[in-house]
């Protein structure tokens, strides 16, 4: 679910002109209790309102690596994938999560795929998208090395750049809402996100923020 943490970002970008892609990890092919689910259905259901979510802010490009929920680890195979993605897109921006984020307060800890993700992306952004003799068969795909200018860490407990999403929260709860199988009670979900937001803008003099740890690479 990547709108959770920052999607309405990725709406302000879309209205920019810039192009957005996704590249989704894991499936969500485990996030379920219902004894009558499988994971093949659930990575189908998940995989659907994940694209459903997508074009709600303005995203048409949404790629899957297919790797189970609740299992990921910061592998080498993991990081020469994400490496592939970079070198293949060639991106001036990259959002991941946080992954030194274990918990926040006391009511929350951090998913394990979450950290993992975070760890496998910025290990892959620095050194191995742009050093020429890291992942060398990628060469041989025709993928050179590539520079990320910017990083975005989402969900850190440590945020020092914050972006106002005053007039684009509706459209991060409509894309939210696309997340049926993971979201129970709407107006709970909606009212957690709106505090949240708030909390973040507040000291910034801004209504509704989404928060960052941000990285700038290269000019």
């Amino acid at each position: 679910m990547t709108e959770s943490p920052n999607g309405v970002v990725r709406v302000r970008w879309a209205k920019e002109g810039r192009q957005i892609t996704y590249v989704i990890i894991t499936d969500g092919n485990r996030g379920s209790s219902d004894p009558a689910m499988t994971a093949e259905r659930l990575a189908q259901i998940r995989h659907a309102e994940q694209r459903a979510a997508a074009m709600k802010l303005g995203v048409k490009d949404v790629f899957f690596l297919g790797y189970d929920d609740g299992s990921l680890q910061p592998t080498l195979d993991l990081r020469r994938q994400i490496t592939r993605w970079i070198r293949r897109c060639k991106p001036d921006v990259v959002v991941c999560p946080d992954p030194t984020r274990r918990w926040t307060g006391q009511r929350y800890i951090n998913h394990p795929d979450h950290r993992a993700a975070g760890d496998a992306t910025l290990d892959a952004i620095m050194p191995s998208a742009d050093t020429r003799l890291i992942f060398p068969e990628l060469l041989d795909e025709g993928l050179e090395p590539h520079r990320v200018k910017e990083v975005y860490l989402t969900g850190s407990n440590e945020p020092d750049a914050w972006v106002d999403i005053t007039e684009t929260f509706d459209q991060k709860i409509q894309a939210l809402r696309e997340h049926r199988s993971q979201i129970g009670d709407w107006a709970e979900m909606e009212g957690f996100v709106r505090e949240r937001a708030a909390d973040m803008g507040k000291g910034q003099g801004i209504a509704l923020a989404e928060g960052f740890k941000y990285f700038r690479l290269r000019e």
